[in-house]
């Protein structure tokens, strides 16, 4: 089982808190972190703006996606660049989780760092410095398990030039991609050429197919469903034909690996079929820890076909208000450097103390201030609100309280997730 280096988890809890930490008051600086949370603090007790976690939806979304995995016949390895959080990544790979998947060099780097057993790097990796790291880190340590993506044989020619000498391959999937998507070969006879080039040469062993179907179906629409099954069976004939062609012997695990965290379900109906042996289907939904109040909760299969209990929106901004120079407009603390906005715009929830601001919006957002609209508001009042996209949100702050229960009348802040972005 692919695990983390837990001892230096949980030295997390040693790092003393200062000026770095925007989300900590400035009388918990010079304590530990196990030094605050033991004083037992409330949200109250913090500043804004902020963001917060929930204890329980996490637990929740933990419990439900792992549930689901289970059903549908698939392995998940998340995403972890949405939080870069090590404890979160444990709780991940505690959840069942086969790895964790991250985006480029340097957040394997900070994966290695706290001891990930195993990494699926769902990018292409030519870098030739980082390649001959990534070769002495898999001569240091036998038990490490890494794999990343090709798209071209120029690449794969790239790549075998650096890793001349390396004493372990490094296992490589052939990407499928789509016209007018992200990376990826766009025919299948192109990926076949590519995954005979990754078989013959030198410091590389083919490990599997892969790709990313978000680009595909942009949207919940069924023409985007139909679209993103489509592309997947694609990616279920390249498996295939690599398979009979012998090129995928060499490998001890083979992966056929798609899914974000809104077409998981489609991935599952399309090539759970193919799991087997050798062979593992791995959904790599990320965002589905944190969820959100906006575009995951639309698009998630979850909300959109009730494809398992619903997810818990975890991620919540609170802000304070520090102008209402109008009738109808109320200035916030909160901007786009400190909750994430590329996929709409956070969603006025209730004022602390329990009032629903039901009906109004957030209408626009400058770096540290969002316009507040159709609320009845005070200056001084402070407003929760859900976000959209929580892969732009963890990376505003180093350190996120998470919180006992953001509905009750006085959470308790319960731990506080380090990330690493």
């Amino acid at each position: 089982m692919p695990d983390i280096d837990r001892a230096k988890v949980a030295e997390l809890a040693d790092e003393r808190l200062d000026f770095r930490f925007k989300a900590v008051p400035a009388e918990a600086w010079g304590s530990t972190v196990a030094e605050y949370l033991a004083g037992g603090p409330v949200l109250d007790g913090l500043g804004t703006p902020l963001l917060t976690l929930d204890a329980g939806a996490l637990e929740h979304n933990l419990r439900t996606m792992a549930a689901w995995c289970a059903q549908a016949g698939v392995d998940l390895a998340p995403h972890g660049k949405t939080s870069m959080a090590p404890a979160l990544w444990q709780r991940h790979l505690d959840a069942g989780a086969v790895a964790i998947t991250l985006a480029n060099l340097p957040q394997v780097r900070v994966g290695r760092a706290f001891g990930l057993g195993r990494i699926h790097l769902a990018n292409t990796l030519l870098d030739p410095a980082g390649l001959r790291w990534l070769a002495a880190e898999l001569a240091a340590d036998p038990a490490f398990r890494f794999a990343c993506w090709a798209d071209s044989v120029r690449t794969v020619e790239l790549m075998s030039q650096a890793l001349r000498g390396a004493p372990a391959p490094v296992d490589v999937c052939v990407e499928l991609g789509a016209a007018g998507g992200r990376t990826g070969c766009r025919t299948l006879p192109e990926a076949v050429e590519v995954a005979r080039a990754v078989h013959a040469a030198p410091g590389l062993r083919l490990s599997g197919v892969s790709g990313y179907e978000g680009p595909v179906g942009p949207d919940s629409s069924p023409g985007s469903v139909a679209a993103v099954a489509g592309y997947l069976r694609g990616l279920a004939e390249l498996y295939r034909q690599l398979d009979g062609e012998g090129l995928l012997d060499g490998a001890d695990e083979v992966w056929v690996t798609a899914g974000g965290s809104a077409f998981f379900d489609t991935v599952a109906e399309e090539l759970a079929p193919l799991a087997g042996g050798r062979t593992r289907v791995v959904v790599r939904a990320g965002a589905y820890l944190a969820h959100d109040d906006g575009f995951y909760r639309g698009i998630s299969p979850f909300g959109r076909r009730g494809a398992g209990e619903p997810l818990r929106a975890a991620l919540h901004g609170w802000s304070r208000v520090l102008s209402v120079p109008e009738p109808g407009l109320a200035l916030l603390d909160a901007g786009k450097r400190d909750l994430p906005f590329d996929l709409g715009l956070p969603t006025p929830q209730l004022v602390r103390g329990g009032k629903s601001l039901a009906g109004a919006e957030l209408g626009a957002m400058n770096d540290q201030h969002g316009y507040l609209r159709g609320a009845e508001v005070e200056v001084g009042d402070v407003v929760r609100l859900g976000v959209s996209h929580p892969c732009t949100a963890f990376d505003r702050w180093n350190l996120i309280p998470v919180l006992d229960d953001a509905d009750a009348a006085a959470p308790r802040v319960v731990d506080l997730v380090r990330t690493f972005f």
